[in-house]
């Protein structure tokens, strides 16, 4: 038995001893990547859920690259980069996770089941007490996704692709992935994972941002709120009918964007209706695996010949750029609340605008408490970082509509 009957055999070895240093190298960086992100996973440092899959995804595409028919190198997964009818038709039958990909992922379904999981999620109610406020400060914390369409621009991206990492700073991965797919479809797999790794930062690092940029005493401040709209029960109806109009303009506005405002109004409108059994499907198996198998997709994405494109790097610095402006952002805006309302208001809120939901909003209250462990913001916090779903919905509509038209 010569090398070659040994290669045969174990190919992925193979594979990786008989690439180019960089492949061989990149391979092996992105199986320890892998194994790391299942670590953080489980130590919940990262989102489990997201991360375990991307993790064992990510190892195992790289580890398992054989040797095709004709002599090429691929895998038995999935190929993102078919074009050709006859072909795709062909690998349904073949890769396995083709058909995920082909019929769920690559045609944005597989976001618009996560976002309509969102919106079964949230209670609007929150937004409605204090309307002009959320809305406000979740505008804020839009910072990083207008501030870095430039800045990417200024790294020698298209107009497209900028606008696509940009909107990483809206901490909204449906949004990022749909975007993405539109705008920017040969990078939207680094930008997705982009988007989805740095999710965690936003639990790691705003806490840090926000002992930065609050003093301590204005941590701890508390707000004195009018018993009127303490009390104020706002009726299912009325959020009912706030998510349908509300839904009905966004799309007369931008119907490139309707399927993205349909799913999220379309979970709100299931919660407001009193669908028990469909709501907890949504909320339930539909969101926690359309979850799971993006994450999977995700890492399965990959491979190490789709990641070096030397635009890479740069997205992993514009990502990080990008949700830094919008925590800045949000705590501009918190502070410009604060002198409006005469000092009865918390600049720390303003972060919350940033639309991972309820992390940021989470992550408020636990700084305000360690200042001040009598002060409650958290009814505020989830108001604007509601508020940050749907303005990052809307901007999301207004890039795809615009950004096309100009570059």
């Amino acid at each position: 038995m010569n090398s070659e009957d040994v290669g045969n055999i174990f190919q992925g070895i193979y594979t990786l001893v008989t690439s180019e240093p960089i492949i061989a190298y990149t391979r092996i960086g992105l199986i320890l990547l892998g194994m790391l992100l299942i670590y953080l996973g489980r130590k919940g440092v990262l989102e489990a859920l997201l991360m375990i899959p991307m993790g064992l995804g990510m190892a195992t595409i790289n580890a398992s690259v054989m040797i095709m028919p004709g002599g090429a190198t691929g895998n038995l997964f999935v190929d993102p980069m078919l074009t050709d009818t006859n072909q795709l038709i062909e690998m349904l039958q073949i890769d396995f996770l083709q058909p995920i990909y082909t019929f769920t992922f690559s045609n944005g379904l597989i976001a618009c089941f996560v976002f309509m999981g969102i919106g079964c999620l949230l209670d609007i109610g929150y937004i409605l007490r204090n309307p002009f406020t959320s809305m406000f400060l979740a505008f804020f914390a839009e910072a990083g996704t207008f501030l870095t369409i430039p800045i990417a621009m200024l790294f020698g991206l298209t107009l497209k692709e900028s606008a696509s990492i940009a909107l990483v700073g809206g901490a909204d991965g449906p949004m990022v992935l749909f975007a993405s797919l539109m705008m920017a479809k040969d990078l939207f797999v680094p930008i997705t994972v982009v988007a989805y790794l740095y999710l965690g930062l936003t639990y790691g690092g705003y806490p840090y941002l926000i002992k930065l940029l609050v003093h301590k005493r204005l941590r701890g401040k508390s707000i004195v709120r009018d018993p009127k709209s303490v009390t104020k029960v706002i009726k299912p109806s009325s959020k009912l009918w706030f998510a349908v109009i509300l839904c009905i303009i966004l799309c007369l506005l931008f119907p490139v964007a309707a399927p993205l405002f349909f799913s999220l109004f379309m979970g709100i409108a299931v919660r407001e209706s009193g669908l028990t059994k469909i709501r907890e499907f949504i909320e339930g198996p539909l969101l926690y695996g359309s979850t799971f198998f993006l994450g999977l997709l995700l890492g399965i994405l990959c491979e190490a010949h789709l990641l070096l494109n030397p635009k890479v790097l740069k997205l992993l610095v514009l990502g990080i750029i990008a949700l830094f402006l919008s925590g800045v952002g949000g705590i501009v805006g918190g502070y410009i609340m604060y002198f409006f309302k005469k000092g009865n208001f918390n600049p720390a809120i303003g972060i919350a605008g940033v639309s991972c939901v309820p992390s940021t909003a989470k992550v408020v209250q636990k700084e305000v408490s360690k200042a001040n462990p009598n002060a409650m913001v958290l009814p505020e916090a989830l108001g604007a970082n509601i508020s940050g779903v749907i303005t990052t919905a809307i901007i999301t509509g207004l890039l795809i509509t615009l950004i096309p038209m100009m570059g």
